[in-house]
């Protein structure tokens, strides 16, 4: 499975529990706004102790995030919406690192916890509309976490188990809600861009309704434009959906631009940054953003860690190769290599450190040199394909 459509399937299957546009029958409560206006997400605590902590935990601020997120706990006890948010905390140390499994198991419970706290006020009312929200949004953490471990079955029996309880809301939310139709922006996106890159994946998607690729990008617009709770969730997918499928890098900027002046403490927008301007073609570019992300890694800065420091050295090493600095790409890969050297699952950068190596080493002529680097490579376990390009370049030396 190509790391492209590991991806979309992850975001899928995450989607699908979120969001289903399918109708849901007709039960006998409240229906419409009646049922929607009873959400907490309309409290005026809520709403300005969520907001202020959400762009915390963005800013990498997560004790006092966590500190704003327990006063909403503390207003509704039995209510899922705080282990929910206490949940993001651990959602976003994990992002940081996603070699690092160490959190996965809290994450897990804390997400168990808000199903819980769901069922219990499904047990009263059925029809509980936070209730079907948190639900689906639970299951749907807990299968875009199963799907980044590779453990499709987990994530899709989340996904599936997600997607009747929450069929209701997405009938019953207001249609002019910013925060309500991100979620349907998303699976009508990602489900037409499956279907039309990869026709295999009608083995996911045969059984739920056609998704529409120009609709999910104007309603995730207008939550990027409108939205309350998930703005930068918007402005984020935004962001990956012109890098990987639209292609439009101008745009792409644009967003990870906005991205980086509402939260200008995040290292993985600010890594997202540099990766924009590498693909666009713009390596002077991307070297000076992974730069200060070096240089902010190098002064322990919040959330600037091992990880986010194996990612800018990788591509400033590519930065070098490609500007024919083959001193300073082989000194960047070297500190890859010496970051690498611990004990994770996912050695994706490691392997791809070694690989470059070879590379440099055929630029400068080191053919030798290059070989032994490209036959490590073979050596090593393959998480992302790129054995084809070491066997390749043990017969055909690497040249620009």
């Amino acid at each position: 499975m190509t790391s492209r459509i590991r991806a979309s399937v992850m975001v899928l299957l995450g989607i699908m529990a979120v969001t289903s546009p399918v109708r849901a029958q007709t039960s006998s409560g409240p229906t419409g706004p009646e049922r929607v206006a009873s959400t907490v997400l309309n409290d005026s605590l809520v709403r300005t102790k969520g907001e202020k902590g959400l762009d915390l935990l963005y800013n990498m601020r997560s004790e006092r995030a966590r500190a704003h997120f327990q006063q909403i706990d503390a207003r509704y006890p039995e209510h899922p919406i705080g282990p929910f948010l206490q949940g993001l905390n651990l959602w976003w140390t994990i992002m940081l690192d996603l070699t690092d499994t160490t959190h996965d198991e809290a994450f897990f419970e804390k997400m168990d916890e808000v199903i819980d706290r769901c069922e219990a006020l499904l047990e009263e009312n059925p029809d509980h509309f936070d209730a079907l929200l948190f639900k689906g949004a639970a299951h749907g953490f807990k299968a875009r976490l199963a799907s980044n471990r590779s453990n499709w079955w987990k994530a899709l029996q989340n996904g599936r188990k997600a997607i009747g309880p929450v069929r209701d809301v997405v009938e019953q939310a207001p249609p002019g809600n910013g925060d309500y139709v991100f979620g349907k922006g998303l699976y009508d996106y990602y489900t037409a861009i499956l279907e039309e890159e990869y026709p295999v994946v009608k083995t996911f998607t045969w059984m739920i309704p056609d998704g529409n690729r120009e609709r999910g990008l104007q309603l995730l617009r207008k939550t990027a434009e409108q939205g309350r709770y998930v703005q930068t969730e918007a402005i984020y997918y935004l962001t990956q959906v012109n890098y990987l499928y639209e292609e439009d890098y101008f745009d792409s900027r644009q967003y990870v631009r906005r991205l980086r002046q509402r939260h200008p403490q995040n290292p993985y927008f600010h890594n997202f940054e540099g990766r924009v301007y590498a693909k666009w073609g713009r390596w002077e570019k991307a070297r000076s953003v992974f730069e200060e992300v070096v240089a902010r890694c190098e002064a322990g800065a919040r959330g600037y860690g091992v990880h986010m420091e194996e990612i800018a050295r990788f591509y400033l090493a590519r930065a070098h190769l490609y500007e024919q600095n083959y001193t300073e790409a082989l000194a960047h890969l070297d500190r890859l290599d010496a970051l690498t050297d611990r004990d994770i699952e996912d050695n994706r950068y490691r392997i791809l450190g070694r690989l470059y190596q070879g590379m440099v080493y055929d630029a400068q002529g080191a053919r030798e040199k290059a070989k032994e680097r490209y036959r490590a490579v073979l050596d090593m376990e393959d998480p992302i394909g790129v054995h084809d390009r070491a066997e390749r370049y043990l017969e055909d030396p690497y040249s620009r």
